[in-house]
């Protein structure tokens, strides 16, 4: 199959054609309108083969998760998802992983009311970049740089259960079925808080979503809003199959430490506490504070069970050899 037929089989006039779609697939450019008073928020992110999933994933899964990535960080701005962008390079096109792979793409972009809009295709190692952009009110976005001292601490869903997977599969430890499933479903099946950043908009003072670890996305956070911070550990969510899989002493490597969950983390006035927790329960988002905005910059205070907790993780990052 060549570039042209590939892009015409599996892309062009398939899934949903939004009305601000002036000219989608096909010419140089796409043409969309963005609504009067809005802003254009745009996030690029790119996966490769062996460094941000595993070689035997299931095409599905990878397309769903390429989507659902990028999906995040529009999540994590307070934006509506509206147009992705897809770069996919292939070592080759076959036909039944293509058909697989697009499948999974355009099912989690009807669900979000997402259009694919254009890209490129050409031949190389499996990596996949995708350009989402969503649109935000005017002054509404949500950024990392607005915590300030008081502000209380969310986090939404629990966190670990993709770290566990990832360790699952290295090392293939003995973890009860109907608990890896789940673990592997939320590592390959990311889960965008969507509904959960639009609720946010000005009520949230700041906020990230969680993909190289809660210590290091905090941090980001910290250093843009010149804060320090206190985490109550023992108050970050995990799920059942994680509590029932890892010693508590071993958990905290993963809650911590490990990214990969696409949860949102947000700060919120005490002013705004009340209403953020019962507008997100409206949209069966759990919640949970963790922690607060203290003085300081860029420092994270441990407490577990009241008591100072040392913990010297860092969270993922690129090009560096050192640990993680």
């Amino acid at each position: 199959m060549k570039e042209f037929e590939l892009i015409n089989r599996y892309f062009k006039g398939r899934g949903i054609i939004r009305r601000d779609v002036n000219l989608g697939i096909g010419d140089d450019c796409a043409l969309v309108t963005v609504p009067e008073n809005c802003q254009l928020a745009v996030t690029t992110d790119t996966l490769v083969a062996g460094v941000h999933f595993f070689d035997d994933i299931s095409p599905r899964a990878l397309g769903h998760r390429a989507l659902a990535v990028n999906l995040s960080d529009l999540a994590a701005m307070g934006a509506e998802p509206s147009w992705i962008s897809v770069g996919l390079t292939l070592p080759e096109a076959n036909v039944e992983w293509l058909e697989e792979f697009t499948e999974g793409m355009h099912e989690i972009a009807e669900y979000f009311n997402v259009q694919i809009i254009g890209g490129d295709t050409t031949q190389g190692p499996l990596t996949i970049t995708i350009c989402a952009k969503g649109i935000v009110p005017q002054g509404k976005a949500l950024r990392r740089s607005g915590a300030k001292v008081g502000d209380w601490i969310y986090v939404t869903g629990p966190l670990g259960d993709a770290g566990v997977a990832i360790e699952a599969r290295k090392q293939g430890f003995n973890i009860a079925p109907e608990h890896l499933s789940y673990l592997n479903n939320r590592f390959d099946y990311p889960a965008p808080r969507v509904a959960a950043g639009q609720v946010l908009r000005g009520a949230a003072s700041a906020a990230i979503d969680i993909s190289d670890g809660l210590l290091a996305d905090l941090g980001h956070i910290l250093a843009l809003s010149q804060v320090s911070a206190v985490i109550n550990v023992d108050k970050v969510p995990v799920s059942d199959a994680v509590n029932a899989s890892i010693p508590r002493a071993e958990q905290f490597d993963y809650i911590l430490n490990y990214g990969d969950d696409y949860e949102l983390l947000f700060t919120v006035p005490e002013s705004n506490k009340s209403m953020v927790d019962m507008k997100l329960r409206q949209y069966g988002v759990e919640a949970s504070c963790i922690g607060q905005i203290k003085n300081g910059v860029g420092e994270i205070e441990l407490l577990l069970d009241g008591e100072k907790f040392n913990y010297q993780g860092k969270g993922f990052q690129h090009f560096t050899k050192e640990p993680v």
